[in-house]
């Protein structure tokens, strides 16, 4: 089957290599899309964490937002999968720790995570290999579109969750990339009243246009009471500056990550008695993002710009955006299909 394989920091091949087997609790997927995220990126150059510490190494075959459709499954795996779409879980846990047992394996430290951690193949290829525990059905009303987003939107909706906000309530999140407005479009769902800061005039308009009340910039952010702020940015000012906004006795939600150190000065948190909560994966919210899509309440299709190919993930990675492309964040990969000529 053909694979897309990082070799190297910003070297990259589009390979034939063995197709998987379903082994002892395992299920071969056939890909039918997959999304393409930040954490790719940082893949790609090389400043990914795990390639620091030990736990990647290239070659590595990415790509973790994904859905397909169970074409093999392995010994001790009911048969009745075979034919089902699904998407699943990125975070493979040992099984035998006391976070596992508990239902944390997202925070096991001995981990697998799918593309990314531990040489764990992931799905920018035609086939891949995964447990079957990790496996969540996508029902009919869920396309493949949708499938590949609903790693995002579970960790949008964990965001969500944590600002802990009724409905009126005032959300603030700082970055419009996909999970932030995944998060946004989640939150409106829910009733809030949802703003998001940016810098770029083209993301900010992309963003008012999925009808939140507000989209501004630094410079034009309005002076309002914040219930929750959602940083779902990169860059390492923003933790401090929602510690800054929020109101006090309030939330703080982090789930973007910067490639510095960030800077916040705690006594802030203290002296304005803020929660804050750090958001490490999905896990916790896939199911009900699944659930969010199904029943029309958040349409991600919506944040998707393009689909491509194998091919085209190289220059996905580099930041390049294909012609006659949408105004979403999301680029999609259609690892069956083939580049045009």
């Amino acid at each position: 089957m053909r694979a897309f394989v990082l070799t190297g920091p910003g070297k990259s091949a589009v390979l034939d290599v063995d197709a998987p087997a379903a082994g002892p609790g395992q299920v071969v997927v056939d890909i039918a899309r997959v999304g393409v995220c930040g954490t790719d990126a940082e893949m790609f150059s090389g400043e990914m964490e795990y390639l620091h510490n030990g736990l990647a190494t290239y070659p590595v075959r990415l790509g973790h937002e994904w859905c397909g459709t169970v074409s093999a499954v392995g010994d001790g795996v009911d048969p009745a999968w075979i034919g089902r779409r699904t998407t699943g879980d990125t975070q493979i846990g040992c099984g035998r720790c006391h976070r596992c047992l508990t239902g944390r394996q997202h925070d096991c430290d001995d981990r697998h995570e799918i593309g990314l951690r531990r040489g764990f193949d992931g799905a920018l290829a035609e086939q891949m290999a995964v447990p079957v525990s990790a496996l969540l059905p996508l029902p009919d009303s869920v396309d493949d579109a949708a499938g590949a987003m609903v790693e995002p939107g579970g960790n949008a909706l964990r965001a969500v969750r944590a600002a802990d906000l009724s409905p009126g309530e005032r959300l603030l999140v700082i970055g419009p990339g996909t999970i932030g407005l995944l998060a946004a479009q989640i939150a409106m769902a829910q009733g809030c009243e949802v703003h998001v800061l940016g810098v770029t005039p083209p993301s900010l308009a992309f963003a008012a246009g999925l009808g939140l009340t507000g989209a501004w910039t630094a410079a034009d952010l309005p002076d309002l009471r914040w219930d929750g702020v959602i940083d779902a940015s990169n860059h390492p000012s923003s933790p401090a500056l929602a510690a800054q906004l929020v109101d006090a006795g309030r939330r703080v939600v982090l789930i973007g990550l910067s490639e510095t150190p960030s800077t916040l000065d705690t006594r802030l948190l203290v002296m304005k008695d803020v929660t804050t909560v750090g958001i490490l994966s999905a896990s916790p919210g896939l199911a009900g993002a699944i659930e969010l899509y199904a029943s029309g309440a958040v349409d991600p299709r919506l944040l998707v710009a393009a689909t491509v190919t194998l091919d085209d993930v190289d220059a996905t990675l580099r930041g390049e955006r294909p012609e006659h492309i949408g105004p979403g964040p999301k680029i999609h990969v259609d690892p069956r299909a083939r580049r045009q000529p």
